[in-house]
């Protein structure tokens, strides 16, 4: 099993930047596909970005494509989501979910595709 802890949320004005970070603890970190999720009030859970478990392939919701960068540090065992022009449309709470692989570089997109998930961070966008 592995824990998962975002932080890096806060309030930003239109245009700025942020930058998550999702720290994992427990099992090995090189065997999980990470992805990040977002959920505004009165919405439902979104996808925005995703990392193979070998770091090599990504995928981003079409909404983010451009602005918002995931990466990995096996090192530190973190994921990290670079946000940049960020919108008031991008205001949600941000979070982090892993799924153990074996033998595949897969990118899961799909909430239900993750079996481990974080607890949150507000990112909110003033206009």
């Amino acid at each position: 099993q592995v824990q998962l802890v975002e932080s890096g949320g806060g309030l930003v004005q239109a245009g700025g930047s942020l930058k998550l970070s999702c720290a994992a603890s427990g099992r090995a970190f090189s065997r999980y596909a990470m992805g990040w999720f977002r959920q505004a009030p009165g919405k439902e859970r979104e996808f925005v970005a995703a990392i193979s478990r070998s770091g090599f392939n990504t995928y981003y919701a079409d909404s983010v494509k451009g602005r918002f960068t995931i990466s990995g540090d096996s090192a530190k065992n973190t994921v990290y989501l670079q946000m940049n022009s960020l919108k008031p449309e991008d205001t949600a709470v941000y979070s982090c979910a892993g799924r153990e692989l074996v033998n595949s570089d897969y990118v899961p997109s799909a909430p239900y595709d993750y079996d481990y998930w974080g607890q949150g961070t507000q990112v909110t966008v003033s206009s």
